[in-house]
């Protein structure tokens, strides 16, 4: 029997269109830059209830989500109108401070390969393995990456693939600040590899799985119909960022922290102070706008974007009605889920963790 089982944890699954299940959301008047309607009216539907500590999320083909449980070392398989399912342990998780079973993504060719990838943190380090998943049982697979240093704090952990097919990895310094600038080391990065974990062709520096540098703790990844990459990037007490990531680019941690106008560091896009956001988890939504999960922010923001891809001024939503947001994925219907992370670092409510599937207008 799994821990999931053993733990008897009660997940509560509402159904689409049940009215217990359903919150009025109204979303803000939009900038001039968007054009998403003023005041829209939308519902959220509670996908599931009663998590410890979820963490990462991507979807199957089929659109179930597969979901981490960051110090169960658990995969979920999570589908609207049922109840969750432990799918697996990966084998070596030791969790720790904010380290454990963190990011998941699904191979774009999942269909052929039936790969799936965790980035999880084990003994001695962080590492992403290669599993794979029969739709009912994951089963371990090789390591592909490791030697990304661990620690209480600073772990990053998301993966994502790219439009160009390749598997992204963002890294976070290790609470030592010095390896983010030295391209020698993975933490501090974003990595850009193959299914095998070698450096991916094209690369900015040769034999390097080194894509971007001069991050302090990356947890959100996501590109837009045009294939622009995006990152969020947690500020030490300063300012948050929202960054555009370019290959071979330097984003300036430790040396800076927010718009600093160096010549030799890439500027964030937007920033916001600390307590506004703690921004984890991004995705684009199918109004073409960013959507970042703030932890202490408590929020989800919006950032929208102009026809010439000029940022908007970010809208805050849902500010404390479901408490710190971990990750934000955008559903294959068009849906943003949301994953809540209360039960580490905020004060739970009834029905604690839980994902919810927010609606957008689909364009």
């Amino acid at each position: 029997m799994s821990r999931w089982a053993e733990a008897t944890l009660l997940i509560a699954v509402v159904l689409t269109g049940c009215t217990s299940g359903s919150d009025p959301v109204v979303f803000p008047t939009a900038s001039p830059a968007s054009t998403l309607p003023a005041s829209t009216p939308k519902t959220t539907q509670t996908i599931a209830t009663g998590l410890p500590v979820p963490w990462g999320l991507a979807f199957l083909p089929d659109g179930a989500a597969l979901v981490t449980l960051r110090d169960q070392g658990e995969v979920l398989r999570v589908a609207e109108g049922a109840t969750p399912v432990s799918v697996g342990h990966v084998p070596g998780v030791e969790p720790g401070g904010e380290g454990g079973l963190l990011g998941i993504a699904v191979s774009p060719t999942f269909a052929a390969d039936r790969s799936i990838f965790v980035y999880f943190t084990a003994q001695s380090d962080n590492r992403v393995m290669r599993m794979t998943f029969d739709g009912t049982t994951l089963t371990p697979g090789p390591i592909i990456v490791d030697g990304i240093g661990k620690a209480a704090n600073h772990d990053g952990g998301r993966l994502a693939f790219g439009p160009d097919g390749y598997l992204y990895i963002g890294t976070g310094d290790a609470d030592l600040r010095d390896p983010a600038q030295d391209k020698a080391s993975l933490n501090g990065k974003i990595l850009r590899v193959t299914t095998e974990g070698l450096p991916a062709p094209g690369n900015p520096f040769p034999g390097s799985r080194v894509w971007s540098l001069g991050h302090r703790n990356v947890q959100g990844m996501a590109w837009n119909r045009a294939g622009t990459m995006y990152a969020s990037e947690f500020g030490q007490n300063t300012w948050d960022e929202l960054n555009r990531i370019d290959p071979g680019s330097n984003y300036g941690w430790p040396d800076v922290e927010g718009i600093a106008h160096h010549n030799d560091f890439v500027d964030p896009i937007e920033q916001w102070p600390t307590d506004d956001a703690s921004p984890s988890g991004i995705t684009i939504g199918t109004d073409a706008a960013v959507y970042m999960a703030a932890l202490r922010g408590e929020s989800l923001w919006r950032i929208p974007f102009d026809a010439d891809g000029r940022p908007g001024t970010p809208q805050r939503l849902l500010q404390g009605r479901y408490g710190r947001l971990r990750t934000v994925m955008s559903a294959p219907d068009g849906r943003l889920w949301l994953v809540t992370s209360n039960t580490f670092r905020g004060t739970p409510r009834p029905g604690d963790d839980r994902i919810l599937a927010l609606g957008l207008p689909v364009r």
